[in-house]
């Protein structure tokens, strides 16, 4: 199935390039905010799996272009993002693990505008990942049992400022610097995370095609990497890193269009940059 939340955060299903209201599954869940919304539904999961089919059957929905479309994972507990990994010709074997905390409130749907902030970066670069959602606790994982952990599959941009002090957490969490969907695929609509086909589009030129095969390390090695360190909850999202062959400054107007095999409809986004800045590319 194919979650997203739209408009005022209400529960959808979506089909080819439509959404379909399916928000009454939860009307009898004591539900406080969109985040809970979507941990209940995966604490629950084989039951309100049958109720949204039930709801949505015979409906045709609204088309994706109607709508607001909200981030499909709200606001993860924690949002833990890989640097690199992926295999190219600069980092042709494994390096050292490396991963970061990414900002929740940088979260930003389908159709959403990026605000480059006025603050001295070098250059803006946006990076079209591969995120995971969990499905239940999961810590100190084993390789031969994490990707029993996993609820599903999402589109994701990390979008980054350059030559900032502070590391990746500040260079990385500005508002709206985490696009995502439109959609959460379940894992048993996805198959092997491994052996995705993922392109970006920028302003309708081809930069990035790449296959998640390339990673340096599988799912099951990262997830074991990462709960080795801290422990994940249901709801929480890890984005898989990025193939860094073709990053080329983002600017002002910029249009992005991020698409996974088996993910849904693309990840279509705009950015806005007050400053008007622009690099050479």
């Amino acid at each position: 199935m194919q979650l997203a939340f739209y408009d005022d955060y209400t529960l959808g299903l979506i089909r080819q390039d439509r959404i379909i209201d399916v928000s009454t599954v939860m009307k009898e869940a004591r539900v406080y905010s969109p985040q809970h919304v979507l941990e209940t539904l995966i604490a629950r999961w084989p039951f309100f799996s049958l109720r949204i089919a039930e709801e949505a059957a015979g409906k045709e929905g609204l088309p994706l272009e109607r709508v607001v479309m909200r981030p499909p994972v709200p606001r993860p507990g924690q949002l833990v993002c890989l640097a690199g990994n992926y295999l190219e010709p600069a980092h042709p074997t494994k390096e050292t693990f490396n991963a970061f905390i990414k900002s929740n409130t940088s979260l930003t749907g389908h159709g959403g505008v990026v605000e480059l902030p006025s603050t001295e970066a070098s250059v803006f670069h946006f990076e079209p990942e591969l995120a995971l959602v969990i499905g239940k606790r999961a810590s100190r994982l084993s390789p031969e049992n994490a990707m029993d952990h996993i609820f599903g599959y999402t589109q994701f941009i990390d979008a980054s400022a350059r030559g900032l002090p502070g590391g990746f957490f500040l260079g990385k969490s500005w508002h709206t610097f985490g696009p995502m969907g439109p959609a959460l695929v379940t894992a048993d609509a996805v198959g092997d995370p491994n052996a995705l086909h993922a392109k970006l589009w920028v302003n309708d030129t081809l930069k990035h095609d790449f296959s998640t095969s390339e990673m340096a390390r599988h799912i099951p090695e990262l997830l074991a990497e990462v709960t080795a360190v801290l422990t994940l909850e249901p709801g929480d999202v890890v984005s898989t890193g990025t193939h860094h062959y073709a990053l080329s400054p983002i600017q002002d107007g910029d249009k992005l269009c991020l698409g996974i095999e088996n993910l849904g409809p693309a990840l279509v986004i705009t950015c806005r940059d007050d400053r008007k800045r622009v690099w050479e590319r």
